[in-house]
């Protein structure tokens, strides 16, 4: 009866972590697509770009989405718009909570005429 209770038991545990693991990783994530229309778009060097306010906004709001993962940041800034352009790339910055700062990257996946798939670096 006990090595039964104890299986169980480890099951349970096992079953708990794995499902807190594909939660964290769900919740975690750095990619993102965004839409190309009238409110995000910008341009930059002649190129249909994602307005930096979106790519600041999205980028703070998921640096930092659970307690155990990444480091808190605000304040994040970016020099520019993010080109619509598979590859294209660029570095934030984000302030931490003893005052440092984190310079993050930011990079294009992939693009089309209505919308940009990208992702940051943690």
């Amino acid at each position: 009866m006990q090595r039964k209770t104890l299986v169980t038991g480890v099951g349970a545990v096992a079953g708990a972590a794995m499902v807190f693991g594909v939660g964290t990783h769900f919740l975690t994530g750095t990619e993102s697509t965004t839409s190309l229309d009238t409110q995000s778009t910008a341009s930059v060097g002649g190129h249909k770009a994602l307005a930096a306010y979106v790519v600041e906004g999205r980028t703070q709001s998921k640096y930092h989405p659970l307690p155990w993962v990444g480091v808190k940041v605000t304040d994040v800034s970016c020099p520019s718009g993010l080109k619509a352009v598979a590859g294209a790339t660029l570095t934030c910055t984000g302030k931490k909570s003893d005052g440092g700062t984190v310079d993050i990257p930011v990079s294009v996946v992939k693009a089309s005429a209505k919308s940009v798939t990208w992702k940051f670096d943690r």
